[in-house]
């Protein structure tokens, strides 16, 4: 691929900007309208607390199936996504800017004193665009941290099914890519099916809504965590049986770590006296859970969440590098972030951080780190 061709597939189009707005304009009207649960936030500050209509997988499910609907009836294309990848890529880094520069003059112009829109400004222009000066904004009454999460994770789900399409449209479908298909399939489903243990997550909580996470939801996760499908679709990869079995035991393992642990992180949340594992919980300091998975690391949920970034990369192979960009930024990203969660929860719970600490010795490697 030579750089004009490159630099011309950049271009956003008016296709282009269509499919993004019909998706977004999807997402708002499902999200508001179709039945879920309705899970309560944590208390802010100042007392309020925010609710969440976890409806992500009806949404998801309704939205593959129109998506299906309208292949069959040729009203779209399976392919419309994978054939404008790079300008759907581009259409949504711009909109990412343009959606933080309006959130930014309006968090500089609110006056607002609860916690969800009280501006925090620090007077660093860099600092407050990366991070964001509000908790919660809202668009006509849509939590747009909470939309912009959801719509990440679908709008990833969505370019592995066009691009799934144009390789079997193609008619080379190989073992590695339905691998990869189904591997990442079975992690949005469950993302969606536990929803609401998002609420309770530091991003949800803690997190205000600047260019990271806008520019994190809308753009990094649909197109870097989807680099492993672009990858099979122009390179054959034979995997073995055994290379197979081993993928999938990988594969197995990360979830049963990553799921179990933010599983008991929410339920220890809800009721700290619910069993784990069986065995009534250990908590340090009447605050910190020390039993099941945060037992035995203090951030087991990134190990977890590392070798399912490893099992999305194993089908493609070790020839190449590039299908790993996902598992190795991962990895850098989870140990700064690990050590960021450490000095916050330091700041926070003193003593009691450092007797847990001391308790559980491992960051996130047991044994290693």
């Amino acid at each position: 691929m030579d750089l004009g061709f490159l630099l011309h597939a950049l271009i956003p189009s008016w296709n282009s900007v269509a499919v993004l707005v019909v998706f977004f304009a999807y997402l708002a009207i499902a999200g508001s309208m179709l039945p879920g649960k309705l899970v309560p936030g944590v208390t802010l500050q100042d007392g309020s607390r925010l609710h969440y209509r976890c409806n992500g997988l009806l949404a998801l499910l309704l939205l593959v199936g129109l998506f299906g609907v309208g292949s069959k009836m040729n009203l779209l294309s399976p392919t419309v996504i994978s054939d404008r990848g790079l300008e759907l890529l581009s259409t949504t880094f711009m909109f990412s800017f343009l959606t933080m520069v309006v959130l930014y003059a309006t968090g500089c112009r609110s006056q607002s004193k609860g916690s969800s829109l009280k501006p925090h400004i620090t007077g660093n222009l860099m600092h407050d665009w990366w991070y964001g000066i509000q908790l919660n904004p809202q668009f006509m009454g849509i939590d747009l941290k909470f939309f912009f999460v959801r719509a990440g994770m679908m709008g990833w789900l969505l370019i592995n099914l066009s691009v799934l399409a144009k390789n079997v449209e193609d008619g080379s479908l190989s073992q590695s890519m339905i691998l990869y298909q189904l591997f990442c399939v079975l992690y949005i489903l469950d993302y969606f099916v536990h929803e609401e243990y998002m609420t309770s997550t530091w991003d949800i909580i803690a997190e205000r809504v600047g260019f990271m996470l806008v520019f994190g939801d809308l753009v990094w996760i649909p197109f870097t965590f989807s680099i492993q499908g672009w990858w099979l679709l122009n390179n054959k990869v034979v995997l073995t049986l055994a290379a197979a079995i081993a993928n999938c035991f990988v594969f197995l393992i990360g979830y049963l770590v990553f799921r179990g642990a933010n599983k008991q992180k929410h339920i220890f949340k809800q009721n700290p006296k619910a069993l784990i594992w069986g065995k009534p919980p250990k908590v340090i300091g009447g605050k910190l859970l020390a039993s099941g998975y945060w037992g035995i690391a203090r951030h087991s949920n990134y190990l977890g969440d590392l070798l399912l970034a490893l099992s999305f990369s194993l089908p493609c192979g070790i020839s190449s590098p590039v299908p790993y960009f996902y598992p190795i930024y991962l990895f850098i990203l989870l140990i700064w972030r690990e050590r960021r969660d450490e000095a916050r929860c330091t700041e926070k719970y003193k003593d009691i951080w450092a007797e847990y600490c001391s308790f559980v010795p491992w960051r996130i490697f047991p044994y290693l780190y």
